[in-house]
């Protein structure tokens, strides 16, 4: 185990300040490894800035590390290693938290939507049905997207452009694909929240109430 300090964490600054000391018990059970976390992304969450890693190059602590973690503790865990740089690794820990209603777990489930896995995909759009529908998670993601537009802006881009690049032999419109679906909740979520209806930047033909 690696030592911590509110100086050495550099992952202090991934959730809101008053988690910091769950995020040092966090950081006391992870592996120490030979790269730093890498090219963080800036959010808002709840009104206040945090930085995201991109990529995560840590090893799994032991089951019985987590399990010496609060449960809250636990969620922080597995929102950083849903930023690993094992696509697998980031699947098996986002499972742990998608469910969740925490504020600051959305910025790390809406940075997988623009990523390239599919598996990934299909586990947040199978998790996310419930923000067709009223309710907090519906009216926590909706405050998220509309707190960072240019984040989302750039998450529906990325999302067709890896459909467009590497999925179109499987899925031959975009309306069949998973990130389409997801895409179709967000921007519900974000027009509830916005009196207004969230603009699309997916290509036309899709249907756009969550259910392409």
């Amino acid at each position: 185990m690696q030592p911590f300090s509110r100086r050495s964490n550099p992952l202090i600054a991934a959730f809101p300040a008053e988690l910091a000391s769950d995020t040092e018990a966090v950081w006391s059970v992870m592996p120490d490894s030979g790269l730093s976390p890498h090219a963080p992304f800036q959010v808002t969450v709840e009104g206040r800035q945090v930085l995201i890693p991109q990529r995560l190059y840590n090893d799994e602590p032991s089951a019985e590390e987590v399990a010496s973690l609060s449960p809250r503790q636990q969620r922080l865990l597995h929102c950083l290693y849903s930023r690993h740089c094992d696509g697998m690794v980031r699947q098996r820990h986002l499972e742990k938290v998608v469910g969740s209603a925490d504020p600051w777990v959305i910025p790390f489930v809406v940075q997988l939507v623009g990523e390239y896995v599919v598996e990934i995909l299909v586990v947040i759009r199978d998790e996310l049905r419930d923000l067709a529908t009223p309710g907090s998670r519906r009216l926590a993601y909706g405050q998220f997207l509309v707190d960072n537009p240019a984040f989302f802006a750039r998450t529906q881009r990325r999302v067709v452009s890896y459909w467009n690049c590497y999925n179109r032999g499987t899925y031959a419109s975009f309306g069949g694909y998973p990130g389409c679906t997801v895409l179709g909740l967000l921007r519900s979520a974000a027009s509830d929240r916005a009196g207004r209806r969230w603009p699309s930047l997916a290509p036309a033909g899709g249907r756009t109430d969550g259910y392409c």
